[in-house]
């Protein structure tokens, strides 16, 4: 049994206790994760997405083994044990290749599986709800089942190639909106009924089975619903325990299952204390963790134009604001309006299609020369209070340093804490 099987297994017997997966490829945000995970002494699981990271690269540019690559040399930097890192890949299936027929998708998303389980992951979502160009929409459950079940037999392959045994373990189902939040604005979304999670349930244990992997299925330890939480560009819907009572229950039948969350980002402490209360046990955290750093960075812009001469100063807001309207892919079809809506989201939006953006070197360039201009000044305190008030407040408390660097991370990890506290806090009362 590994980690997260034994993490499901003390949730099942009333512990009270989950995990959140960081879903990002930005190194600030890794680190910030890093820094929480050792003061909380405990697993932190990372997670790539299909968008993110593929056997092409995804929009990171960097192929699974690459993204391993990535965390493991930053766990070393920052003396992180391995043995308490957990790499898992999200919404793995044809989403990348949607615009080809399920024929070419679905080779490519076999292969996709073959090099995530190859390079090391170890929790592995199959998705493959989503329809491509000869699909009808939306799909049937027994098509979604069965397409997942044959990666799910690449993935076991795979593993006993590579490792010479499999300690996977499985995440099936899908939320909707689609992953990263929501393109349009909502007022409400649908909880998912405890009929439709059955369903899944059951599909995907008879694709198993008919796929010759039945014998993984008590390795299928998350189910991903939609529990009523989302967010769009400017709002957020709150989690409603009401809502989900009678669907919470449907993992009770399941001993080694709990749910997964996705799109939890941005909402309460409380919220997400009871979203792991009634079996969400595993929280996704993505768009929230980028958005907090891109606030904590156009604070220090504010506080750098009140010290820095003009000439100086690094510009980073000006550089990504020209660089998304010169490659405007990644955001184009998702925010909407005239200009100056546009305008609006790109910049603070709580989808965040900015996150797409931070590996561009120039802008890269420019953060390096914020950092450079304020770490070599006395940010006076009143700037920091007015801009950073929270920062301020642990800097008096000498939680933190003034450094740049230092008060971003710990921006990013005021998101991190409130997962880590809803993750760990039976535990905690128990001590």
């Amino acid at each position: 049994m590994n980690t997260l099987q034994t993490l499901v297994q003390r949730h099942k017997a009333g512990g009270n206790n989950g995990i959140y997966a960081v879903c990002s490829a930005h190194p600030l945000v890794i680190e910030a994760a890093f820094a929480q995970a050792l003061d909380d002494n405990s697993v932190l699981l990372i997670e790539a997405t299909s968008n993110q990271v593929d056997q092409f690269g995804g929009y990171t540019g960097m192929t699974p083994i690459d993204f391993r690559h990535f965390v493991l040399t930053m766990a070393e930097q920052f003396h992180f044990p391995t043995d308490k890192l957990i790499l898992g890949g999200d919404h793995l299936g044809p989403n990348r290749w949607q615009h080809l027929t399920a024929a070419e998708a679905m080779m490519n998303a076999d292969d996709l599986i073959a090099a995530y389980v190859a390079a090391g992951f170890k929790k592995i979502h199959l998705d493959c709800s989503m329809s491509c160009a000869d699909d009808p929409i939306p799909l049937s459950d027994d098509t979604v089942a069965e397409r997942a079940a044959r990666l799910g037999a690449i993935a076991e392959k795979t593993a006993l190639a590579t490792f010479g045994y499999s300690d996977l373990v499985y995440v099936i189902g899908t939320e909707v909106p689609v992953p990263g939040g929501a393109a349009e604005t909502l007022n409400t979304v649908e909880v998912t009924s405890p009929q439709a999670a059955m369903k899944t349930i059951e599909t995907h244990q008879r694709a198993f089975a008919t796929a010759n992997i039945a014998d993984c299925w008590t390795r299928v330890i998350g189910l991903v619903v939609q529990p009523g939480v989302e967010f769009d560009h400017t709002g957020v819907i709150d989690y409603c325990p009401e809502k989900a009572n009678q669907l919470s229950g449907v993992v009770d039948s399941f001993p080694h299952m709990v749910f997964e969350a996705h799109s939890t980002d941005y909402q309460t402490h409380a919220a997400y204390r009871q979203l792991v209360q009634d079996h969400f046990a595993i929280l996704k955290v993505g768009p929230a963790l980028t958005f907090a750093m891109r606030e904590a960075l156009f604070n220090l812009c504010e506080i750098e134009a009140e010290i820095i001469p003009k000439a100086h100063c690094s510009n980073l807001r000006e550089c990504i604001e020209a660089q998304m309207c010169e490659a405007p892919q990644h955001w184009q079809k998702y925010y909407h309006g005239n200009e100056s809506e546009q305008r609006f989201s790109r910049c603070f939006s709580f989808s965040d299609r900015m996150r797409y953006y931070w590996p561009d070197s120039v802008i890269n360039q420019a953060q390096t020369t914020l950092f450079r201009n304020l770490s070599q000044v006395d940010i006076p305190l009143p700037l920091l209070s007015q801009y950073m008030p929270q920062q301020f407040q642990h800097l008096r408390e000498g939680l933190i340093s003034s450094d740049p660097k230092a008060l971003v991370l710990d921006t990013i990890r005021q998101v991190l804490r409130a997962y880590s506290q809803a993750c760990t806090e039976k535990l905690i009362a128990e001590v």
